[in-house]
């Protein structure tokens, strides 16, 4: 079928599409027997406490409007509660804000502060969302790569040297995805130092901030933020929670922009359904013995995908991640991933997603996702051992 090329279309969308893996999804689905690794996505179900909360809910009639743009009212309370408990120091109510995912949270704060003809410096390699999210709204994304040798590592100077006086926000993942690269309490101390001094926000996305392995949260902004900083984390119930299909997630922002949030929310989305903020209330209140099963589900998944990575040749493994739910592995000469994943597939029937999606300085490495069944991901690397000895 052919597409007509409609004009009118804004100059930042004319061009824009998905960044995925059809290709290798397409040819999956030709071979059979595939074990698909290649989603930012686990294998487990969301419980059914969550499930009955949300269903209970529905039961009751809450089918209507949200009259708060910010959040049901009892799960404001239970994210002011559940932050200030896991980070150690009050956040009140009016410095969360309720989105319909964590994507669109995400969307809102650039929303917020890019206007076009500035731009947003941030921590690559990347999830594709952020460089494309920012581009969709007119900014300019200036992406500052991580050094490598053994491990990823963030150049402060770098980073700080890559913002101008047309840059907002500098903007990171931590732990990240997909190198699972986490910054340290006092790279977090000195992101806010900077940004106090020049004015430029933090967004600093949380999503895989309890899917820490050397403690119950990673470091975060708000541990070390005030109210007046400006400073917004971004979370999500996607992966802590087991919850990717509900779409829902929030911001952390200062008290002082609570009203145009409120506002921003409103005429973007008109808020989050309320029985799916009733499976997160649940989830908040009832869930910290499941967040620390998936913690460990991720871990357990990882230590066995570096324990049997390693027997494969010329494999360029970095240190083992401080967080996060992925493995992320090269090939010694291999720099195009496109070409490896799609010999992994074809010899190994495992599925992989290439590095060229999170940036230019990732393309030679393969992304793993390592929470699934350990089953599962036992037999995919089975596979890949065989294959690629």
């Amino acid at each position: 079928m052919t597409r007509h090329a409609f004009e009118g279309i804004r100059a930042q969308i004319r061009d824009l599409r998905t960044e995925n893996i059809a290709a290798l999804a397409m040819r999956a689905r030709e071979l059979g027997d595939v074990i698909p690794l290649w989603y930012g996505e686990g294998d487990m179900v969301t419980p059914a406490f969550i499930r009955d909360a949300a269903k209970a809910a529905l039961d009751e009639g809450s089918t209507f409007y949200i009259p708060n743009m910010r959040g049901l009212e009892a799960l404001n309370q239970a994210l002011s509660r559940y932050q200030s408990e896991l980070h150690g120091r009050p956040i009140a109510i009016e410095r969360t804000t309720v989105a319909p995912s964590g994507m669109q949270a995400l969307y809102i704060a650039l929303q917020l502060l890019v206007d076009i003809g500035t731009n947003v410096v941030y921590v690559a390699p990347q999830w594709p969302n952020i460089h494309n999210a920012i581009h969709l709204i007119g900014g300019e994304p200036r992406p500052v790569p991580l050094d490598f040798d053994t491990d990823w590592r963030l150049d402060l100077d770098k980073l700080f040297a890559a913002c101008d006086a047309r840059t907002r926000a500098i903007f990171l993942s931590t732990p990240s995805n997909p190198t699972g690269w986490t910054a340290t309490a006092a790279e977090m101390q000195a992101l806010l130092e900077f940004s106090r001094r020049t004015g430029i926000w933090i967004i600093s996305d949380e999503v895989y901030g309890r899917l820490y392995f050397e403690g119950n949260v990673a470091p975060s902004i708000l541990q070390i933020a005030d109210d007046c900083d400006r400073v917004i984390s971004i979370n999500s119930f996607s992966k802590a929670w087991a919850m990717t299909g509900w779409r829902i997630g929030w911001l952390s922002h200062p008290a002082g922009i609570a009203d145009q949030l409120a506002a921003m929310t409103q005429y973007m989305n008109s808020g989050t359904a309320g029985m799916i903020q009733a499976g997160a209330v649940a989830a908040l209140t009832e869930g910290e013995p499941l967040v620390s099963e998936i913690r460990g589900k991720a871990k357990a998944g990882l230590d066995l995908a570096y324990k049997r990575l390693g027997e494969i040749p010329d494999l360029i493994l970095p240190n083992k991640p401080r967080g996060g739910m992925y493995a992320f592995f090269a090939l010694e000469g291999r720099t195009d991933a496109r070409e490896v994943c799609a010999d992994i597939l074809e010899k190994a029937r495992v599925g992989l997603a290439p590095g060229h999606l999170f940036g230019n300085s990732s393309a030679a490495f393969l992304r793993m996702c390592v929470f699934r069944d350990i089953g599962q991901i036992e037999i995919a690397l089975d596979r890949m051992v065989s294959a690629m000895k």
